[in-house]
């Protein structure tokens, strides 16, 4: 699956089957569900899982602890806009570079 195909799920009632808790966070963020994307990013104990959890920080506007899990991932803090930033997460766990 690509990105457009992922965004493409957004439209669906559910994420999409076979994708792991990273990418199931950023699908329900993308729907609005913030609590719900924190407990399965929070869930995942890789990088995959921090990067996505200091992404939903950045989000929530607390950089302190999005500086923590971007550490965590062994990343920066994005400079992009969130919406940049979503997509770039999204299409590297796609793609397996993660």
């Amino acid at each position: 699956m690509d990105l457009d195909a992922f965004k493409a799920t957004l439209a669906d009632e559910n994420p999409p089957e076979g994708v792991g808790r990273p990418l199931q966070a950023l699908w329900w963020d993308a729907q609005g569900d913030w609590e719900g994307a924190h407990r399965l990013a929070q869930a995942e104990p890789n990088r995959d899982g921090a990067w996505v959890h200091a992404y939903l920080h950045r989000k929530e506007g607390d950089l302190g602890n999005a500086q923590y899990w971007y550490s965590r991932a062994a990343r920066t803090m994005s400079s992009e806009s969130l919406d940049r930033e979503w997509e770039e997460i999204a299409a590297a766990l796609l793609s397996g570079r993660g």
